[in-house]
């Protein structure tokens, strides 16, 4: 239940799919995630990085963790149910 809370709260999984390819810097994810506000996207980025999904890399962008990845690709197959499904 803990993970469908996080996985729930307002931009967390979008957050993870704009993060799913390579890692961006704050303004990048900001701009991806072009209706949230600075602040619910900070606290979900901390959220996620408690729960050990994202990182803060070196050069100062957020990226997946290996757990963070591994959770992306379970979201695969419901990505691919939704693409058949809104044709």
């Amino acid at each position: 239940m803990a993970l469908l809370d996080l996985l729930g709260r307002r931009w967390t999984l979008r957050i993870l799919w704009e993060l799913r390819e390579e890692p961006l810097t704050s303004r990048a994810l900001r701009t991806a995630c072009d209706e949230a506000s600075p602040t619910v996207l900070q606290a979900r980025l901390d959220d996620l990085r408690e729960a050990g999904f994202v990182e803060l890399g070196e050069g100062g962008g957020y990226g997946l963790t290996p757990l963070g990845r591994d959770l992306c690709e379970t979201f695969m197959p419901l990505h691919r149910f939704a693409e058949r499904w809104k044709r």
